[in-house]
């Protein structure tokens, strides 16, 4: 196995007050030639937004968007005709490809903090789309629940392209043997809240692991964890 640990204290920073961004890639303002994607993932970035703040109109193109909400409660509206509120335990999706426009804001009582991670698309230019799904936390106790798939299904959002996303919530003292395919692929864990141990790597609050050539890992919790796991190919041919 091979690995890169990505500290959440050496993360790049954005604050303009009424959002608060954390970065594991380049992204906006901050670039860091060292840390420009992983595999397909080219961003992943953790956000805190304020009562009433938000993010007005604006396109996107050939990128898949995922937004997963940890707290609060975010709006979505785009060009497309969808016009949706996710809340806590809340996942969604943009297939952006030939072009969309979209906006979102915190139309709750308390500050957002959402997850949004961009993915390199398989094919270029394809029909835009948007879906949603909830998964409640406790659907997701001492167990990894598939969040998002490069195949359709009923219970998760599907992308244009071959990745998976788990989500797990996991009490302390708890192992998890984790496979994934070795054929071009990569795994990027990102602990929420707790702390885990990764084939004997500790993964600390914020943090995250990324991982390459095996075909499975060792999760174990240290503490009460919340943690996601990131799938996807290493290099789009």
């Amino acid at each position: 196995m091979q690995f890169q640990l990505f500290p959440a204290s050496e993360r790049g920073q954005k604050n303009i007050g009424w959002l608060k961004s954390n970065f594991f890639f380049s992204f906006s303002e901050y670039c860091n030639p060292m840390k420009s994607a992983f595999g397909t993932l080219m961003a992943f970035n953790d956000d805190f937004l304020e009562k009433d703040k938000g993010f007005g109109l604006h396109p996107h193109v050939n990128m898949e968007i995922i937004s997963i909400l940890l707290k609060g409660k975010m709006n979505h509206k785009d060009t497309m005709g969808y016009s949706t509120i996710i809340e806590e335990g809340g996942v969604q999706i943009m297939s952006a490809g030939s072009g969309l426009r979209h906006e979102e804001y915190n139309v709750g009582e308390e500050e957002v903090n959402f997850l949004q991670l961009w993915i390199q698309p398989k094919l270029q230019n394809i029909m835009p789309r948007y879906q949603t799904r909830h998964f409640p936390k406790q659907n997701r106790h001492n167990k990894l629940v598939t969040i998002v798939s490069g195949e359709e299904g009923l219970g998760h959002c599907w992308i244009n392209q071959n990745a998976r996303l788990l989500l797990g919530w996991f009490d302390k003292g708890q192992e998890i043997k984790h496979h994934f395919h070795l054929v071009n692929r990569c795994l990027f864990l990102f602990v929420i809240t707790g702390e885990v141990s990764v084939n004997e790597t500790k993964v600390t609050e914020r943090s995250a692991l990324g991982i390459w050539d095996t075909l499975e890992i060792y999760i174990t919790c240290t503490k009460e964890s919340e943690f996601l796991i990131v799938e996807t190919v290493i290099n789009q041919k």
